[in-house]
């Protein structure tokens, strides 16, 4: 799921950055599920998720006149959370167990699938999610921004403010880790076995 940013963003956020109140709110009501959604997918906590969240937009809020015109907006914005999901989870000083139970993620209100297929979806969705709690924060935000926001390994280094070849290396990380947990004999999911061309790293 790539998050998109059209021209009438773009005008809200030359607005927001013009003082307009109800731009910005026009911004978090657009972005307010992927945000969250990777909130709850970093955190495994849906009250932390919510905070986080809403900690993100006050943060972008704040930083609006610092914020460069010619970055992606929603890049911009899941740099902000990710960073403060990273350090979130490093003040905890220890990790969620995989086998905690995974918050429901918001979702558009039109999904274009079925209920049977949704079902299938979620399923194997909160199993890769459990999954990646067990990962450090680093790795698990490069897988999250991947697989599920479809970033690019250059977009993730931006995010993550480190480098390309820093992203592949957790990433090559991640998916063997995962792939180690995979219950035997079921087939990998694709996050596990890498996608498009990419390098298997199992």
């Amino acid at each position: 799921m790539r998050v998109t940013f059209g021209q009438s963003e773009a005008e809200w956020v030359a607005r927001a950055r013009a003082g307009d109140g109800e731009a910005f709110a026009r911004l978090v009501e657009t972005f307010q599920v992927p945000v969250y959604n990777l909130c709850s997918r970093m955190l495994g906590d849906a009250g932390e998720a919510e905070d986080a969240a809403q900690e993100t937009f006050l943060r972008a809020f704040r930083n609006l006149k610092r914020y460069d015109p010619q970055r992606p907006f929603p890049t911009w914005l899941l740099s902000i959370a990710s960073h403060y999901c990273i350090d979130m989870i490093r003040r905890r000083r220890f990790l969620p167990a995989p086998g905690e139970d995974v918050p429901r993620e918001q979702e558009p209100a039109d999904s274009g699938t079925g209920p049977e297929e949704a079902l299938a979806i979620r399923e194997r969705s909160d199993r890769i999610s459990k999954l990646t709690r067990g990962l450090g924060p680093q790795e698990r935000a490069a897988i999250t921004l991947h697989y599920w926001y479809d970033l690019s390994y250059e977009e993730i280094a931006e995010v993550l403010s480190t480098s390309v070849g820093a992203v592949k290396s957790r990433m090559h990380r991640a998916r063997r880790t995962l792939a180690e947990r995979w219950r035997e004999g079921e087939p990998q999911p694709a996050l596990v076995r890498g996608r498009h061309n990419e390098p298997s790293a199992v």
